[in-house]
């Protein structure tokens, strides 16, 4: 399974985001994969910093959603009316939003889907238990509930959401490895950090 070592701010189409340290082979194909909005990747790749981080800006028109099950789903920021519009016509009915940059709540509110407001910031330290405790505690109590569809974002669901996404198929009994080698199948721009794992495999070691 692959581990990544990309710097805070997931790569992708969402507003101010950033990767580092390092912009290789490995940062092209995921700027081939998802370019910023208006901003093509040898553009992105171009305003390379001198601190090794990319620097994109412009928000996502449109949603990226990937499903793990038939019930979970992972993906990048929503940001918007529209696109909270969409995710519930997808049948999303719950979300987990790990951004620290942006509370869904008030977008989802019109339209009856509820929010666990679960951020972190991507900083590549690691994660305490409390931040898996709160969403997994959520998801299990939404995924009881007949005809619900829970929704794991971040900015551009690269580490955070995917990181979420481990920690709740872990409780539901897949072993971490195959819940990784699950998310990085369906959803190839999944990143799993050394650190983010390490933290997910302590949290489930603890509720053991």
């Amino acid at each position: 399974m692959k581990r990544g070592g990309w710097s805070a701010g997931e790569i992708g189409r969402p507003s101010t985001l950033s990767v580092s340290p390092w912009v290789g082979s490995r940062a092209r194909k995921r700027l081939r994969a998802f370019p910023a909005a208006g901003i093509s990747a040898v553009e992105a790749l171009r305003n390379i910093r001198a601190d090794g981080k990319v620097r994109v800006t412009g928000r996502r028109v449109g949603m990226d959603i990937t499903w793990v099950t038939d019930r979970i789903a992972v993906g990048g920021g929503i940001w918007n009316a529209d696109n909270m519009a969409a995710v519930s016509r997808a049948g999303i009915t719950h979300i987990i939003d790990m951004q620290i940059e942006f509370d869904d709540t008030p977008l989802a509110e019109p339209f009856g889907v509820v929010v666990c407001w679960n951020p972190v910031d991507d900083d590549f330290e690691p994660k305490h238990p409390e931040v898996f405790e709160r969403g997994v505690a959520f998801a299990l109590a939404a995924l009881q509930e007949d005809g619900t569809k829970l929704f794991i974002h971040c900015a551009a669901g690269v580490h955070r959401a995917p990181m979420m996404a481990l920690a709740v198929l872990g409780v539901m009994g897949s072993t971490v490895e195959d819940a990784m080698g699950l998310i990085e199948r369906l959803r190839p721009a999944a990143d799993f950090a050394d650190v983010y794992v390490r933290s997910v495999e302590e949290f489930l070691m603890g509720r053991v």
